[in-house]
C-alpha cells in the first residue's frame, strides 16, 4: 500500500559515510508529536473549551485525549450536574465530548503535566438560572434521586434537586417512611412550594401535585348527612373514621353513647366498616365531628313525640278552656 508513496522520515544513523543509513518513520512521527504536543500545552489555558475523546474509564472518572499524546481527566463529580454513581451511566470510551479546561498542574516527572477537565461545567451552573426555569405553584415530573427519615429528594432537572419533606408527601395518608410512597429511581409529579437560589434549594409537594381532597369537600358533604366510613384509628377520646382518601373525621367518645348500640361501636376494630352522621363541619379548619349513624333516628324520634306534646298541649288548652266557659254559666 505504500509502494509509490513518499513520506518524511528521521536519520536514526549515519555511518561509513552515509554507506549506512539508518532511518525511522516512528522516531520522525514521535518527534513531531512531540513538537505539537509542547506548542499545544504552551497555547492553553484555564477555562478554554475544546473537543476530546474519551480513552478510559475508571472509577473515579474519566482520561479525556485533547491532542496526540495529550490526555486530562475528568472527576466523576465532574461529569454532570446530576448525581453519577459512575461513569458508564453517561459516557462510554471512544465518545467524543465537549469539555472545559479547569486545571492545570506540573507532574511529578520532568514535562509531565496534570490537565483537570469538566463536563458538566460547559453547559454551565443551573443554579444560575433556576428562578428563570421555575416558579411557585410550577406542577412538574422529576425523578427520585434519595431518601431520607424527613423526606425524599427529588431531581427536577439536571443538576437541580428539591425536597419533599415527609409532611409535603400524602393528603390521603399518614406517612411514617418516604419509602412507602416512593422509591429512588421513581418518577414523581410534584408542585414547587419554595426556591431559594442563594443556599440552593428547592421545597417540593408531592401531594399538592395530586390536589387536596378537602377543597371541595363542602361540595360532597353536610350536616345531617349519614355516610359509611372505616376506622382508622382509636383513642381513649374517641375514634378516627375515614370517609374517604384523606378525609377523616372524628366520632368522639362522648357521641359514641347517643348511639341504640354503643356496645357495638366500641368492639369494633380499626379497618371495620360504620355508619356515622355528620353533625359538623368544618373545611377551613379540616375538622369533621361526627355521630354514630343511628343517633339522627333518635333525633327523628325526640322531634317527632316534641310535636305530638305541642299538638296535645293545644288540644288540652282548648278543653280547659271549654270546661271553665261551662262552669261560668
Amino acid at each position: 500500500d505504500y509502494v509509490g508513496e513518499t513520506y518524511l522520515f528521521l536519520i536514526s544513523e549515519f555511518e561509513e559515510d552515509g554507506r549506512n543509513i539508518v532511518i525511522s518513520r516512528r522516531k520522525f512521527l514521535n518527534k513531531e508529536q512531540e513538537k505539537g504536543r509542547k506548542t499545544f500545552l504552551d497555547e492553553i489555558a484555564v477555562g478554554a473549551q475544546m473537543e476530546g475523546r474519551i480513552t478510559k474509564l475508571m472509577p473515579f472518572g474519566v482520561f479525556v485525549e485533547l491532542f496526540p499524546g495529550v490526555e486530562g481527566m475528568i472527576h466523576l463529580s465532574e461529569l454532570s450536574w446530576s448525581r453519577v454513581e459512575k461513569p458508564d451511566e453517561i459516557v462510554a470510551a471512544g465518545d467524543v465530548i465537549s469539555v472545559k479546561l479547569i486545571g492545570i498542574q506540573k507532574g511529578e516527572q520532568p514535562g509531565q503535566v496534570k490537565i483537570t477537565l469538566s463536563m458538566k461545567q460547559v453547559t454551565g451552573d443551573p443554579w444560575e438560572t433556576v428562578n428563570d426555569a421555575f416558579s411557585e405553584g410550577d406542577k412538574l415530573t422529576g425523578k427520585v434521586t434519595r431518601c431520607t427519615n424527613f423526606g425524599a429528594f427529588v431531581e427536577i432537572t439536571p443538576g437541580i434537586e428539591g425536597l419533599v419533606h415527609i409532611s409535603e408527601m400524602s393528603y390521603k395518608k399518614r406517612i411514617l417512611k418516604p419509602e412507602d410512597v416512593v422509591k429512588p429511581g421513581e418518577t414523581v409529579s410534584v408542585m414547587v412550594k419554595e426556591i431559594d437560589a442563594v443556599k440552593r434549594r428547592v421545597s417540593l409537594s408531592i401531594k399538592d401535585a395530586e390536589g387536596d381532597p378537602w377543597m371541595d369537600v363542602q361540595e360532597k358533604y353536610h350536616v345531617g348527612q349519614v355516610v359509611e366510613g372505616n376506622i382508622e384509628k382509636k383513642e381513649q377520646f374517641g375514634y378516627f373514621v375515614t370517609l374517604e382518601p384523606g378525609i377523616t373525621g372524628l366520632l368522639p367518645k362522648s357521641g359514641i353513647k347517643k348511639s341504640h348500640q354503643p356496645s357495638v361501636i366500641e368492639k369494633l376494630k380499626p379497618g371495620n366498616t360504620i355508619t356515622v352522621i355528620i353533625e359538623q363541619l368544618k373545611p377551613d379548619e379540616r375538622r369533621i365531628t361526627l355521630g354514630p349513624g343511628d343517633s339522627r333516628d333518635e333525633g327523628d324520634w325526640r322531634d317527632f313525640t316534641k310535636g305530638i306534646q305541642k299538638s296535645l298541649g293545644s288540644l288540652g288548652e282548648k278543653l280547659q278552656q271549654a270546661l271553665e266557659s261551662k262552669k261560668d254559666r
